[in-house]
């Protein structure tokens, strides 16, 4: 299956998709958008070798992919990194790949916080029942700390990766560096597996790229595009490739920011009283509310946060969680920059993100700096103000901890 059969193979998928194919009916354990109607879009990235399923998750129309990895095994089968929903379209995509490459082998969850991860790895595990799944350390879920066996995961086939590399079964076609990351109430993990013949690193959340486009998840479902694409909401929902790229900039910067310094939101009543008269009243367009107001300047945000493609550390992680060990992070910053990559694939945003280590290493600098907001990526700090601003919060009422000084050499 190479990338355009993979493409093609899609396209005739959706032809004679049956709406049941798509269904995921446990949303309610993490209750995101798109509910209980996930579709699945496969990308072949190295040819025979490496594969991309995406599926988009978020809220409110703030909308970014979601990504599992599946790697060939060279010794037969297949490896997953990080799974998605295993829709019956999802595992379908999969078995074709079973067909032609072998078993899956081993499921990885590379992260032991990110619940939008962790809740697919149960459900995907018992479809593939000869697979064995191995998790990063520290596992831990909220608002109840329960056993993973208490999460869908098979007991008897759940394993926590070894702190040596060496010692875990792939060790011969992988490598990886585990960042674990002591916060009190919990923990931040994240592994980084290094794919040696392809020179694929595979991350989860620790650097994003964001592309200029829509990634291409988006071609089956626009709507949310479309949505964010408005400057108020007496406008229509109209589908063109411009609003497509002017609600990704607009959704970018929502799901980087939260906040971000160039939106301003209309009044309680102002949005009600333009909400009887907007256009499209219907549920799907939360019947006409849209309180949102975009600066004439909001561009700018979106071209200083993209930088060219550049990888970066988004400034949830640069202000909240990263400074907790600024010194545990750099330590392994540098093990997985002295690895041989030219690609990076990380579960959101773009992928691949054509990079070197180096460019890798340099999405870090910000740890080594006295300003915390990551100069080196361009960063407004007008837009990292609402993060700043919780992360201050957020230590007054005793549930984070003040950054500690690193002491890096």
């Amino acid at each position: 299956m190479n990338a355009q059969e993979c493409k093609l193979g899609l396209k005739a998928h959706k032809r004679h998709i049956n709406l049941r194919d798509w269904s995921w009916p446990f949303w309610p354990a993490l209750p995101l958008y798109p509910y209980g109607r996930r579709q699945t879009y496969c990308h072949e990235v190295v040819e025979d070798t490496i594969w991309t399923f995406d599926q988009l998750h978020g809220i409110l129309y703030t909308i970014v992919p979601i990504r599992m990895t599946v790697v060939r095994l060279e010794t037969g089968g297949l490896l997953v990194y990080a799974p998605v929903a295993p829709t019956k379209e999802c595992i379908g995509m999969m078995n074709e790949l079973v067909a032609s490459y072998g078993d899956v082998k081993y499921i990885i969850l590379p992260t032991s916080s990110g619940l939008e991860h962790k809740i697919f790895v149960g459900p995907f595990a018992r479809c593939f029942p000869q697979a064995q799944v191995f998790v990063a350390p520290h596992q831990w879920s909220f608002p109840f700390n329960l056993p993973l066996s208490w999460l869908g995961f098979p007991p008897k086939r759940t394993h926590i990766l070894p702190e040596n590399p060496s010692l875990a079964p792939m060790s011969s076609e992988f490598d990886y560096a585990i960042l674990d990351i002591d916060l009190g109430r919990g923990s931040f993990a994240e592994v980084a597996f290094l794919h040696k013949r392809s020179h694929t690193l595979l991350v989860t959340d620790s650097v994003v790229s964001i592309p200029q486009e829509p990634p291409a998840i988006f071609q089956l479902d626009p709507y949310p595009l479309l949505f964010h694409a408005r400057d108020n909401a007496l406008e229509a929902i109209e589908d063109n490739e411009a609003n497509r790229r002017k609600g990704w900039e607009r959704i970018s910067l929502f799901a980087i920011y939260f906040r971000p310094s160039k939106l301003e939101t209309v009044g309680l009543s102002e949005a009600f009283r333009n909400a009887f008269k907007a256009p499209n009243r219907s549920r799907k367009a939360y019947f006409g509310v849209f309180p949102f107001q975009w600066q004439e300047n909001w561009q700018r945000s979106f071209e200083a946060l993209r930088n060219q493609g550049r990888p970066f550390v988004a400034p949830i992680l640069q202000t909240l969680i990263f400074p907790q060990d600024p010194t545990q992070v750099l330590n392994w910053v540098d093990q997985v920059a002295n690895w041989d990559f030219q690609q990076i694939i990380a579960c959101h945003f773009d992928s691949p993100i054509q990079a070197t280590p180096n460019q890798f290493r340099q999405a870090f600098a910000f740890l080594e700096q006295k300003d915390s907001v990551g100069e080196n990526h361009s960063l407004l700090a007008e837009d990292t103000k609402f993060i700043r601003e919780l992360e201050a919060n957020l230590i007054r009422w005793g549930i984070a901890t003040p950054p500690k000084e690193g002491n890096y050499q």
